[in-house]
């Protein structure tokens, strides 16, 4: 099955493909821009590589299966938005906002998640590879199963968070934090 186009979709009467432009005008201080809320939107299964969502208000969202590669999402806030298996390989994710929000089995290597809050993220069975998690809020965060090669963790607290299961031997971790510590969490 295919990715739906945001110019079939429209979310409170309006077209996707609408509230798109008047954020990129929004976002780049033109005239007749506006900040793109879609709280509760039903963005499931959608082709939204390379789209510009810095600051937009995506809470409760359903992002299930969909493509944000490359995609722009610093400073969005995506509490609560289901991203189940969405890829999102290679999006900047600078200081959004996330608690409480679903990427189990998502495909998030390569993303730039510094200073987010991800408190209360599942991460579970999330490829996670390369991706920078410093400054980021993790408590009460579950990566169980997640592969996190190479991951950045420096400057992050990992007290609270569930790493069971989660290969920790290449990752970049916190001063102070051995894996010792990491199997006795997750033990």
């Amino acid at each position: 099955m295919g990715l739906r186009k945001p110019k079939s979709i429209k979310h409170n009467g309006k077209s996707l493909v609408k509230i798109l432009e008047a954020h990129e005008r929004f976002f780049t201080g033109k005239d007749g821009g506006s900040r793109a809320d879609l709280t509760g939107a039903d963005l499931s299964q959608t082709d939204l590589s390379e789209a510009n969502l810095s600051g937009a208000i995506l809470r409760n969202a359903d992002l299930e299966g969909t493509d944000l590669r490359k995609a722009k999402l610093s400073g969005a806030d995506l509490s609560g938005a289901n991203l189940r298996k969405a890829d999102l390989r290679n999006t900047d994710m600078t200081e959004a906002i996330l608690p409480g929000a679903d990427l189990t089995e998502a495909q998030a290597s390569g993303v730039e998640f510094f200073r987010c809050d991800l408190s209360n993220v599942d991460f579970r069975r999330a490829q996670l590879r390369n991706v920078n998690l410093r400054l980021a809020n993790v408590s009460g965060a579950k990566f169980s199963g997640a592969d996190m090669g190479v991951a950045i963790l420096r400057e992050t607290d990992l007290a609270g968070a569930d790493l069971s299961g989660v290969d920790l031997s290449t990752a970049l971790l916190p001063r102070g934090f051995s894996l010792p510590q990491a199997a006795k969490k997750s033990a």
